[in-house]
């Protein structure tokens, strides 16, 4: 299953002409494309999926979706395991 995730944007640098941040995922950090929201900046919370941020969402909202998909279980299954270099 694909699941779009909240998370929240920790740095943003332009890469190649394209807009890339380290987005964090509870404990989880990994590269996210941000071309298609560029009013989100570092702090903002974004719904990401399959590596692209869609769209812009508030703290609480991006906590109580984090925190149902935690419970579900779901998390672990979308983004795997952890690595150093995610």
């Amino acid at each position: 299953m694909c699941l779009a995730i909240p998370g929240k944007i920790l740095t943003a640098e332009n890469r190649n002409g394209v807009r890339v941040g380290r987005v964090q995922f509870g404990g989880i950090t990994r590269d996210t494309c941000l071309d298609f929201v560029p009013e989100a900046e570092v702090g903002d919370y974004v719904i990401v999926h399959v590596g692209f941020a869609i769209s812009r969402v508030d703290a609480e909202e991006a906590e109580k979706s984090y925190e149902l998909l935690e419970s579900m279980g779901l998390l672990q299954e979308e983004l795997g395991p952890e690595t150093e270099n995610s």
